[in-house]
């Protein structure tokens, strides 16, 4: 293995420090700061197909794709072009447009999970109108939320669990009344006991189950489909509502997400993410009759001036028709498949102490284990250490991966077999890096934050 040259940031470098006098941290979003690896943020000058380029020019193979929407790649010829096309005629009106209906005629037309759908203006928007909408429905008053699972910055939702098998949430922000917390029951993932111990605890009073169907927001926490089942029975016994939160799993892992892939009918599905192309979107659909009780027609009020803006509808129509080819998802997930039994083949070669988790396009690196982490909880902080060593090494080979190790990676389309490959090689090496027998041990090291590492 060759020394690897460290890359230049003496521009991001300038950048972020003019940046801290604006934003706070310098940033519009905590992940981004750099705080869970190492050295100063990288400020992104460009995109084009599998490629990023930083300010000081830098290139790297992006496995990060802004998040999980660019899942065509950065800057595709087909949505630029329709995006430059709509914006030719203005870019808001804050009134109906055509885009609105194609959009909506595009999902609804091939996805047999929800009847109608309302786009708003992001995944943190949608969760939140869901979580209204389900409140108003049942008329009940207490949600039901997994430890490990992300749904933006929603107050109520923005919980830790306690202790004990069952607990009402306890904030991890401040700013959020705990009036607004104790609303919120938290329980472990994957646990069938706990489940029916809150239904017995505060029967009649939970409105809705709110979870990512596929965790991708702490670590890819993957969820047995038995598990997903019986959430949904306990669920329609109890007359609760069960809202699979699909911001990042929605037209990832398949066009009809985690509902399409497990046959699993939820009440309300959250999106956003690829449906905007990369432009600002989210959206949550249910059956008609549930929608019928969102404002105009019913009594649950939600408005937003931005919501389905032209621009981002026509981002929208552009990747969801691209998706929508014969064969699409097939390549893209037997892609990743390859990519990640690859590199768990070197390791386990190697007898190094990874396991890969993958599903669809997403996977995730959990180090010092070789088992499946499907909770929380079973993420040893610790490892983290070893992620910071693997970014930083990975960064000088040219390899973006998004800058916390509870994040996930995402290939995209224009991720081909022989950029698949460079990559491969970078992490073999940066793989030898973390198991060198001069690296420290991550067990007693100085633990990597886990602050502020969701975007």
């Amino acid at each position: 293995m060759s020394e690897i040259k460290e890359i230049s940031r003496e521009n991001s470098s300038e950048l972020y420090a003019k940046a801290k006098t604006y934003f706070p941290g310098g940033v519009n979003s905590p992940v981004r700061a750099f705080k869970s690896v190492y050295g100063t943020p990288l400020f992104i000058k460009k995109g084009d197909g599998a490629y990023l380029w930083d300010a000081d020019d830098n290139q790297f193979i992006d496995f990060c794709g802004s998040w999980g929407p660019l899942i065509l790649g950065h800057n595709h010829p087909a949505i630029r072009e329709k995006v430059i096309e709509v914006m030719q005629n203005g870019m808001s009106f804050g009134a109906p447009t055509a885009l609105e209906n194609e959009l909506a005629e595009l999902i609804l037309s091939n996805n047999r999970f929800i009847e109608k759908i309302r786009f708003v203006s992001s995944g943190t928007e949608a969760v939140m109108s869901a979580i209204r909408l389900a409140r108003g429905y049942t008329k009940r008053d207490k949600i039901l939320k997994f430890e490990g699972c992300y749904h933006g910055h929603v107050d109520a939702l923005l919980v830790k669990a306690g202790s004990g098998l069952v607990t009402f949430g306890e904030t991890s922000s401040a700013g959020v009344p705990k009036a607004f917390a104790d609303e919120t029951i938290v329980i472990a993932l994957n646990d069938k006991e706990a489940l029916t111990k809150a239904f017995g605890d505060f029967k009649d009073q939970i409105a809705a189950v709110i979870i990512e169907p596929i965790p991708a927001n702490n670590g890819l926490l993957l969820q047995h489909q038995e598990f997903l089942q019986y959430l949904r029975e306990v669920c329609t016994t109890n007359g609760t509502l069960l809202i699979f939160d699909e911001v990042i799993s929605g037209f990832r892992v398949s066009f009809t997400g985690a509902a399409g892939l497990y046959n699993i009918n939820p009440d309300i599905i959250t999106y956003g993410k690829i449906i905007g192309g990369g432009l600002p979107v989210g959206a949550y659909g249910a059956s008609a009759q549930i929608m019928s009780n969102v404002s105009p027609e019913g009594p649950v009020y939600q408005a937003g001036t931005l919501s389905g803006n032209p621009v981002a509808m026509a981002a929208g129509i552009a990747q969801l028709t691209e998706l929508l080819k014969p064969g699409f998802y097939e390549d893209l997930n037997n892609k990743t498949k390859s990519f990640v039994n690859d590199i768990l083949t070197f390791a386990n070669q190697r007898n190094y102490p990874v396991n890969i988790s993958h599903i669809g396009s997403i996977f995730w690196f959990a180090f010092d284990t070789t088992d499946t982490i499907r909770k929380a909880e079973d993420i040893d902080p610790h490892s983290m250490n070893r992620f910071k060593t693997m970014h930083q090494h990975l960064l000088n080979s040219g390899v973006y991966f998004g800058p916390s190790g509870y994040e996930v990676g995402f290939i995209s389309a224009a991720h081909t077999m022989a950029i698949l490959d460079t990559a491969k090689q970078a992490i073999f090496d940066s793989l030898n890096v973390v198991f060198a027998p001069s690296q420290p041990s991550s067990e007693g090291t100085a633990l990597a934050s886990k602050d502020d590492f969701r975007e």
